[in-house]
């Protein structure tokens, strides 16, 4: 299951990744806003979807304006691993290598077309579940271990 969610200044691509997503046969659930309103909070929609990513083993998109926001809210939850992407390239290597379980987008630097290509390589890359992949996630995850109490 994907969960997705935004704030006011990721809405409009919001409502396209859901359609598109939603066409290509993914199993989607959007966490809000359901409605564009330019007061709302991103760590609001942030946390809404981490909180479902963590209780099912799903997987998150967030997106605000620069993406920032998502970001730095998503990690604030142990087991969330949340990345900002701004290409294919760079979400496939984050999903590769570090296996992140959330996607952040920057609704004001990337176009629909772009996000959407982003999406899909975040979905469709595999994790380099690597001896060296391994080593690093697992002292990731001691840190936060330490840190998370």
């Amino acid at each position: 299951m994907i969960y997705i969610g935004s704030d006011h200044g990721g809405f409009e691509l919001k409502q396209k990744l859901i359609e598109s997503l939603k066409k290509e046969g993914h199993d989607l659930f959007d966490e809000g806003p359901f409605a564009y309103d330019d007061s709302d909070d991103y760590p609001d929609y942030a946390e809404k979807v981490c909180r479902k990513v963590l209780e099912t083993e799903g997987k998150g998109i967030l997106i605000c304006r620069s993406g920032h926001g998502m970001v730095l809210t998503a990690n604030k939850f142990g087991g969330i691993y949340a990345s900002l992407c701004h290409s294919k390239e760079s979400a496939a290597r984050a999903k590769k290598d570090e296996n992140i379980n959330v996607l952040c987008l920057p609704g004001d630097f990337v176009d629909f077309k772009c996000a959407n290509e982003i999406v899909t390589a975040w979905l469709t890359t595999k994790f380099d579940s690597s001896e060296k992949r391994m080593r690093r996630l697992k002292k990731l995850l001691k840190i936060e271990e330490n840190n998370f109490r």
